[in-house]
């Protein structure tokens, strides 16, 4: 191994994508991950971190964020976000669509000291009204669907375009049901990308949407209340959804301003369905709560009664899985270096849910720090975590 750059010391380590729980250190060399063990050696140039008491994860990738800051209304600044919330991939679906992505990856994507993935919007200029005093559904005018334009901008800007996104609901869509999903389907067919679909209240169902998504296509706030709820009402879940699953189709948190519920989550999880990703929808509507950030997410389902372990796999290496970017969400050697110090703080908290249910729980997950390509980034308190020694 090369002479680690920086090197994490003495956290406890939860690396699901190498069913790694343990105490050991995290070394990085050139803005990637070099090595995971105990006693890892450091030279003369290496910055040493002292992270005894907290938890090293791969750096957390929120899979449902709108970061388009000053170009839409519901964009937030994405480094503000992932300072506080330990997130150090943040995924925008369908902030921008190819009227307007241009401008998206000039000034928010490029300009950004962490990682911005973007699933490109089907409509022309992705969701372009969406405010305290303004709501208009983009997928409502189907003249606004720009299928010719929408494959041109992805096919060449796969460096940061992962998938392609529709929104189809009664807020969203208004009375076009499916037609939006199939025209952004086509679409991802015809660029070999994945699909992301939010789905609200009906029409279309959830039962008919999942019933069209594909293999590695994401359903986002796949927990979200009565109607359009994907358990009945003896709390079981229902048929379409199991085998959506079995199909192959993942499921998404995607919290937000009204898309997640206790509720739903307590019955799915009874169910043993868990989410495949933990994404807040952070956006300017709900990051005051009740989203508020992507640990505040994760923090809901460990109190939930999720395992820890389960609950970080879900926002780092399953969320890179669907992203179909493997060097995330790791640190595995090779790895892109990016690690969140997190910590478990013990107290009685109070949650909220989308519909205003409170929950107390008694964890807490708080993001401490941030590695970033290999760079200690941030920490939550000034002079915590300060070197250790240099050489």
């Amino acid at each position: 191994m090369a002479t680690p750059d920086l090197i994490l010391k003495g956290g406890r380590v939860i690396d699901p994508s190498q069913a790694i729980d343990g105490v050991m250190d995290v070394a990085f060399t050139g803005g990637k991950v070099a090595a995971v063990g105990r006693d890892l050696k450091a030279g003369p140039a290496t910055e040493v971190r002292d992270v005894s008491g907290h938890i090293v994860s791969p750096g957390l990738i929120d899979l449902h964020t709108h970061v388009y800051w000053g170009g839409t209304s519901l964009g937030i600044d994405a480094e503000d976000f992932c300072r506080l919330s330990g997130v150090t991939t943040s995924v925008d679906t369908g902030s921008a669509g190819p009227g307007n992505f241009a401008g998206f990856k000039k000034h928010v994507i490029e300009r950004s000291e962490v990682r911005i993935l973007a699933y490109l919007h089907v409509s022309f200029a992705g969701i372009y009204a969406f405010s305290k005093t303004h709501m208009i559904g983009e997928s409502k005018n189907i003249e606004l669907m720009a299928p010719r334009e929408a494959v041109e901008v992805a096919d060449k800007n796969r460096d940061c375009i992962v998938g392609i996104k529709v929104r189809v609901g009664l807020h969203a869509s208004g009375d076009q049901g499916t037609a939006p999903l199939n025209i952004a389907l086509q679409v991802a067919d015809e660029v070999g990308m994945p699909l992301m679909c939010h789905i609200d209240h009906p029409p279309p169902s959830y039962e008919e949407v999942i019933g069209m998504l594909r293999p590695g296509d994401v359903l986002t706030h796949a927990f979200r209340p009565f109607p359009n709820a994907p358990v009945n009402s003896q709390g079981k879940v229902k048929h379409a959804v199991l085998d959506a699953r079995q199909r192959g189709v993942l499921f998404d948190i995607g919290h937000g301003k009204g898309s997640f519920a206790f509720k739903t989550a307590r019955a799915m999880l009874a169910n043993g369905f868990m989410p495949d990703t933990i994404s807040s929808d952070v956006h300017a509507l709900c990051i005051d709560g009740p989203a508020f950030d992507q640990v505040t997410t994760m923090s809901k389902f460990l109190c939930l009664g999720m395992p820890l372990g389960e609950v970080i796999k879900q926002s780092t290496i399953n969320a890179a899985m669907a992203l179909k970017r493997p060097e995330l969400g790791s640190l595995k050697p090779g790895s892109a270096g990016d690690a969140t110090i997190l910590s478990v703080k013990d107290g009685e908290f109070d949650y909220v849910d989308a519909i205003g249910e409170h929950m107390t729980g008694k964890k807490r997950i708080v993001a401490d720090g941030t590695v970033v390509a290999g760079k200690w980034w941030h920490a939550a308190e000034a002079g915590k975590f300060a070197p250790v020694k240099a050489g």
